[in-house]
């Protein structure tokens, strides 16, 4: 989507943060920490070098402001604002649309930082980490999907990936986490279930963003065009646990999906754009109907 070039984005709360490696910790919830789990699961390889060889995550606090990023001009023009930039249009959206909803930090990763999940960088990809109530994201993550998974990861498709793992935070306040607890891998898994209707509250999100205004009443986004839904939706396609299997050159196996399979993903998303948050009870579905 484009911000509108005048909307000022100057308000937002995100953060710049990295320079700590760190292992992999358990908790998160995201879409892209497959892109290197599941690699290593479906061919055998081990790849966790890639996220810290193992050592221990030192603790980090704070952050630094997002520099440059005052108006939708600078959102434009820039992965870091336009994430930060976002953020102020996600947190109005969910404010009117969840009763006590509270805002959770927005952490832009600069090379790698730890967090109470473990490490944030593009190799895990971007992830909501309950314990804290944060985003993490590395906006150098968008080259990964361009490179290794065939789709350009264009301006929506960046902001679908910050809705999906807002669409996290959401779970976490309403109790859909605590209701719905992991219960392992497959197609009906509570962990499928999670991510479809994380899925689903971004394009409930992506219908509405363009309703959402700054302080002096300018919308910050345009309303999405048709040529910016697609590319939405191959970046869903993209991290569909179908897709990253036959990409890693292994067998398609649904009984150890943990996100769904692109299709669902597409569908899901298009669900919550068509009929809104309400239409994005994911676990009211029969499996065969997921």
């Amino acid at each position: 989507m484009t911000f509108n070039d005048n909307a000022r984005v100057g308000g937002n709360s995100a953060k710049r943060r990295g320079g700590t490696v760190a292992a992999v910790g358990g908790g998160a919830v995201g879409l892209g920490g497959i892109v290197v789990l599941l690699i290593s699961l479906f061919t055998g390889t081990d790849l966790t070098g890639l996220i810290g060889g193992g050592q221990a995550a030192g603790p980090q606090t704070g952050g630094e402001r997002i520099a440059n990023c005052e108006t939708g001009q600078d959102a434009n023009s820039n992965d870091d604002c336009r994430l930060a930039a976002a953020s102020l249009n996600l947190d109005q959206f969910w404010g009117k649309t969840v009763e006590g909803y509270s805002k959770p930090q927005l952490i832009i990763v600069d090379g790698a930082a730890s967090s109470p999940c473990g490490t944030a960088s593009n190799a895990t990809g971007p992830f909501y980490c309950p314990p804290d109530q944060t985003v993490y994201i590395d906006p150098t993550f968008f080259a990964v999907l361009r490179q290794q998974f065939d789709t350009n990861a264009g301006p929506l498709a960046q902001l679908y990936v910050l809705a999906h793992e807002y669409g996290h935070h959401v779970q976490n306040l309403i109790g859909v986490m605590d209701q719905y607890p992991n219960n392992g891998t497959g197609p009906a898994s509570n962990g499928v279930r999670t991510e479809l209707q994380a899925d689903c509250f971004a394009g409930a999100w992506v219908a509405d963003a363009a309703d959402q205004v700054d302080e002096s009443g300018t919308p910050y986004l345009e309303p999405p065009t048709t040529e910016q839904i697609t590319n939405a939706l191959a970046a869903a396609a993209a991290v569909g646990d179908d897709h990253i299997q036959a990409e890693s050159g292994g067998v398609v196996n649904p009984e150890s999906w943990t996100h769904g399979s692109s299709e669902q993903r597409q569908r899901w998303f298009e669900a919550g754009r068509s009929g809104g948050v309400n239409a994005c009870d994911t676990f009211a579905v029969a499996a065969g109907s997921l």
